[in-house]
């Protein structure tokens, strides 16, 4: 593959180019996936890629080009400042930041890329045949994926950013039915750079599988309004679908009602919920060092003591937002990546 760190290096400064703003992406990866349906493999790939992306602006206007060559990129950056520069609009005015010069490694324990991929289906496999054991399983599934990623990150500030992440993930789904009666349990399992974490999970996978079949003898709940006791993870996926796409900031700013409901200062809950977005906790998946945008993340209160915040908290400093959200509605965030509720 193409050595993306010469190539950033070879660009140069972007402040030469006529854009009030100018920035570029450049990244190589590489990946395998293996799925399971039932108790057969379903498909196994391996696969790497190369190439980036241009943003530019110019007044009122954004311009983007994409590629996967990185033969002729000044060509690419002249695309994007021309679409840009077609757009007519009121001038638009970026949050300050300031240029920062890092690299970010990853930090790998058991590397998933230096694994052959005869030995992760050896391990798949396995746990495939403790689901199948399991008297009673209709079906199943399983999904094994790992990436690595490099992505350099330049813009016409000075910043310079080169992030290293590897990522594993595994999902399986245990499928139980009795008559008319369908029950399912999955678990889901996963790190950055520690292929380590998945490989010693038979008892958690016996034991998901039997919780399907156990399902199927469970009383069902009527209908009705209930006292419940979540766990951490649980409440996390519940706050994360109710409240957090519903607060990413292109749906409020293209829904008129979503305005009104996400308005700061409005009252979601007792004084008892918190809810948190961060990406500073390390070696958590949802971790970062900095934003797509050369911006270093935060941890920011979106509802504090029951009331919606965003990133303010009376008594407390106001942060600054990114420069994307620049000019964008009351509220203004970006999906949220890890909560502690």
């Amino acid at each position: 593959m193409t050595d993306i760190r010469n190539i950033s290096h070879e660009l140069g400064s972007l402040s030469r180019y006529q854009a009030d703003y100018l920035e570029i992406h450049l990244e190589e990866s590489s990946s395998s996936r293996i799925s399971y349906r039932g108790r057969e493999m379903d498909s196994v790939d391996k696969a790497t890629s190369s190439g980036g992306n241009v943003r530019a602006l110019v007044g009122g206007g954004w311009g983007f080009a994409s590629f996967n060559s990185f033969d002729n990129l000044n060509a690419r950056i002249d695309q994007a400042i021309q679409q840009a520069s077609f757009i007519n609009g009121e001038k638009i005015q970026l949050a300050q930041i300031q240029p920062v010069i890092d690299t970010v490694p990853a930090h790998i324990i058991e590397n998933p890329s230096t694994i052959p991929l005869a030995e992760k289906k050896s391990l798949l496999d396995r746990y495939n045949n403790i689901i199948w054991n399991t008297s009673g399983m209709k079906t199943s599934n399983i999904n094994y994926g790992d990436s690595s990623r490099r992505v350099i990150f330049i813009n016409s500030i000075g910043s310079h950013i080169e992030q290293e992440r590897y990522d594993i993930t595994l999902r399986l789904t245990a499928i139980a039915t009795k008559e008319n009666d369908v029950q399912q349990v999955g678990l889901s399992a996963g790190s950055l750079g520690d292929f380590s974490k998945i490989r010693h999970l038979d008892h958690d996978i016996e034991e998901m599988s039997q919780r399907a079949v156990q399902m199927l003898s469970a009383p069902h709940v009527k209908g009705g309004e209930y006292t419940v006791v979540l766990d951490p993870i649980l409440a996390g996926v519940f706050v994360h679908e109710a409240f957090g796409h519903l607060s990413e900031s292109d749906f409020v700013y293209e829904d008129d009602r979503m305005r009104e409901i996400m308005t700061l200062g409005k009252e979601f809950g007792s004084k008892d919920l918190n809810i948190v977005d961060s990406g500073l906790d390390p070696g958590l998946r949802g971790s970062f060092k900095y934003d797509d945008e050369g911006v270093p993340s935060t941890r920011t209160y979106l509802i504090h003591e029951g009331k919606l915040v965003g990133d303010f908290i009376p008594g407390k400093p106001l942060l600054k937002w990114g420069k994307n959200l620049q000019g964008m509605p009351e509220l203004s965030i970006t999906a949220i990546h890890q909560l502690s509720v």
